[in-house]
Parts: structure tokens; sequence; C-alpha cells
């Protein structure tokens, strides 16, 4: 253990030192041997000046591979931080994979600055990319893929994989594809295959026809799906034509996958936006919370008011101010249940936003059990704890009534959101903490006004 905290103590101090020598050769052998995680963190350490000036000394290739590894932890806000020729100069060396992520990210303006900074071929190329939604094969595929005539042999295949070897090195090669002269997706060659038959023989005799191919609008959960299915490393993407647009990597669709997971985890949490890291600016990060964080307690204000009303009750039976709480947090984790199971089931499409009905059903009849049970354990301790039976009645009915409306109301809210076009994962919190709330304390309230005199008493 303490050769390791040793070790992060070099790695924060020691990245800063070599960057005010402005050595780069020092600074290159330095991140070289860090380990990936090690590189983020020492980068995410660095102010922003600092993070700007390593960019600067290193050359374009090996700030496109710094980015790299570093993506997903603050690679974004490194680019919007270059001059507009920096970055643009590196984005030439990145994979497109990799360009299409971060322009996805950036501001509309300086996505269209840095494209202006390509060739015509290769901008148009990423402006396609970028059309395609974020979580569809069109949006996760690559374009680099090997794809040759159905007129050529396998001598011309080979030929053209040797004088292409340095350009097709970037590659994810594992097959490739053979298409018509309209670019038509025909058939798939294995390496294999082509490696040990006849030179003269035509490639369409060796290739596999009739391949698995994807639609180029085919969602994220069907890909997912597929890949599930066959145990493939990629598959071509095609249009309503059938023409070869790209291939999708099963690694893509995994990251892909998580990202979605991390980012329904982060806005249920009330980070707007999905995303943050403490390299961020304070004042986008503060932002971001307090726009969840500000409409919340506005709602718990008006929550809040519902004790007012019965404030004579509560000065009588202050003993019901110990169970408030408990019944409102209760409640709220029951339906933070409900919410997640809708939001997990409306991602996977296993309901669609119009079943309101459905859900409400299956919804009420757990929250029916779960706050029986749990009114029965909160009622019995009130009940041990003052000797009162009608104490233990009004919390006990009180957190199942409560129970029932949060289960229903938390299934419900992310479908409807969904219907009117909201992030059901980022209002739901707000929304469910406010109806827990004040019914909670409704119930609790009301059914205790009923039965003062025998609380008081």
């Amino acid at each position: 253990m303490q050769d390791l905290s040793q070790g992060e103590e070099v790695i924060e101090k020691s990245l800063p030192n070599i960057i005010e020598t402005e050595d780069t050769s020092q600074i290159e052998a330095f991140l070289s041997g860090l380990k990936p995680g090690d590189e983020a963190r020492a980068v995410a350490e660095l102010n922003k000046g600092q993070q700007t000036r390593l960019l600067e000394l290193l050359a374009p290739e090996k700030s496109a591979e710094l980015l790299r590894k570093i993506a997903g932890r603050g690679s974004v806000d490194l680019v919007e931080q270059m001059p507009l020729e920096q970055a643009a100069g590196i984005f030439e060396q990145m994979p497109s994979r990799q360009q299409v992520d971060i322009l996805r990210e950036l501001k509309e303006k300086d996505a269209k600055q840095i494209i202006g900074e390509f060739s015509q071929p290769k901008a148009e190329e990423l402006r396609q990319l970028i059309a395609y939604p974020e979580d569809s094969a069109g949006g996760l595929m690559i374009p680099e893929y090997l794809a040759f005539s159905s007129g050529m042999l396998v001598k011309d295949v080979l030929d053209d994989l040797r004088e292409q070897g340095e350009v097709y090195s970037d590659y994810v090669i594992q097959y490739a594809y053979v298409v018509s002269e309209g670019g038509e997706l025909l058939g798939v060659l294995r390496l294999r295959d082509l490696l040990l038959a006849p030179t003269n023989k035509p490639v369409t005799d060796i290739m596999i026809k009739d391949p698995q191919k994807i639609r180029v609008d085919t969602t994220l959960r069907d890909l997912r799906e597929f890949f599930k299915q066959y145990n493939y490393l990629g598959v071509p993407v095609v249009n309503s034509g059938d023409r070869l647009l790209g291939v999708v990597l099963s690694a893509t669709v995994k990251d892909a996958v998580n990202k979605r997971s991390n980012q329904i985890f982060l806005k249920v949490s009330g980070i707007v936006g999905g995303e943050e890291f403490r390299t961020m600016p304070l004042f986008k990060r503060s932002s971001r919370r307090l726009s969840w964080l500000s409409i919340n307690i506005l709602l718990n204000i008006v929550a809040a008011s519902v004790i007012a009303l019965y404030q004579d009750t509560l000065e009588k039976a202050i003993v019901l101010a110990v169970f408030l709480p408990i019944i409102s947090d209760m409640s709220g984790c029951s339906g933070n249940q409900a919410v997640a199971v809708s939001i997990r089931e409306l991602t996977l499409g296993l309901v669609r936003a119009k079943e309101l009905l459905r859900v409400l059903f299956k919804e009420s009849t757990i929250g029916i059990v779960n706050g029986l049970v749990l009114g029965m354990l909160l009622g019995g301790a009130a009940l041990l704890w003052k000797g009162n039976l009608y104490l233990g009645l009004v919390v006990g009915v009180s957190l199942a009534a409560n129970t029932l409306v949060a289960v229903s109301f938390g299934g419900m809210v992310p479908l409807i959101l969904r219907r009117i076009g909201a992030d059901p994962a980022l209002a739901s919190g707000p929304l469910l903490t406010t109806i827990t709330d004040m019914c909670g304390f409704f119930f609790v309230l009301s059914f205790a006004s009923a039965l003062l005199p025998k609380l008081s008493g």
C-alpha cells in the first residue's frame, strides 16, 4: 500500500514539473511509462493551462493517442480549450469513431469549425456519420472497412492488400466484403479463405453469400440482442438498398450500452446532461446540478406546505414528527424502484409509453402487497414503542397507502414524461419526491386529525 501511494504522489507532482520544462521527449517518456488509468488521472489532475500546454507540446499523433486513452473522462473539454488549427490537426490523427464521438459532444459551432478544416470528402463523411442517431447502427458504425468488387480475382485482392498495407494497418480487419458495382453487399470474405484460395479464382466463388447484415437505422437495443445471438466481432451495415455503409463492432455496442446505463444513473441522480467529470469547469458543473436541485427545493416547499395546514395536529401529537420522515423516505424508496423498472423497460423496448393502464395494474398490485407488509412493520414498531394502538394504526395505514401511491405513480411517470417528450430519467426523481412527500404528510396528518383524541389521550 505504501508503494502505491508513493507512486500516485509521483504521478501528481511530476507531470506539471515536466510540462514546465517544455521538454517533449521527457513528457512522452513519462506518459509512456504510465498505465492507461494512471495516464488519464495524471492529465485530470492538471489545471486548464497545463492541459492545453501539454497538448500543444505533444505531436498531433501523440495528442490524439492521449485523447483516445482518456476518452469519456474529459477529452471533450480538452478539445474545447484548443485553438481551432491545433484541434483540427489532432483530429486528423484520430480514427473516425473517436472523431464522431467527440464531435457529437462539442458545441455545434465548434464542431462545424473543426469539420470545415477537413478535405471535402472527409468533411462530408463526418457530417453523414453525425447525422445518424447516436444510438443506432449508423451512429455507431465505422466507415473503415475492406470492400472489393465482385469482378476481382483473389490475386487482385491480395495485390491490393500488399500495396495498401500501410493504409489498412489502422483498420479493424477481421473480414473483407464483396460488393457490386453499385456498392451493394454481396458476400463476406474470410481472410483465411482468401489466403488459401487459388490466385486466379474469382472472389465470388470463395465468399460467404447472403451474410448477416443490419440496417443503418437498427436501434442499440436490437444491436445488443443481435450480438447476444451471434458471437461476431462485427457486422456490416447497409441502407434500404443493401448498399454497404460501414461496420458495427460488438465492442462498440457493448461500450454504448454501458454508456447509456451510466447516463441513466447520473440523470436519475440529478446530473443534467447525464455526464459530469470533476475536470469540467466549476460553473458548468454547478449549473448542471443546480438546475435540478433548484426545481427540487421548490417542489419540496410545496410538499412541506401540507405540514403547515396541519400544524395544530402536529403540535398536539408531536410524536408524529418522528414518523413523517420515515414514511416519506420508505415510500420514496418504493417509488424509485418502480421508476427504475419503468426506465429500464422503456430503454429495452419492453414497454411503450402508451401502456399506462398495464403498468398501473402491475405496480398497484405490488404496491398493495408491499404497502401492507411495510405498514404492519412500522405500525407494530409504533405500538411497541408508545403502547398506543391508534398511533400504530395511523402510521401503519399511512405508510401502506403512501406506498401504493408511490409505486403506482413511480411506475407511470416515466411513461407519461416520455409521451410528452421530456426526459424520464431526469424528471422522474423530483416529481416522485414531491408526490410521495405530499401524500405521506397528508395521510399521516389527516388520519391523525381524525383520531387526535385517541393519540393525545
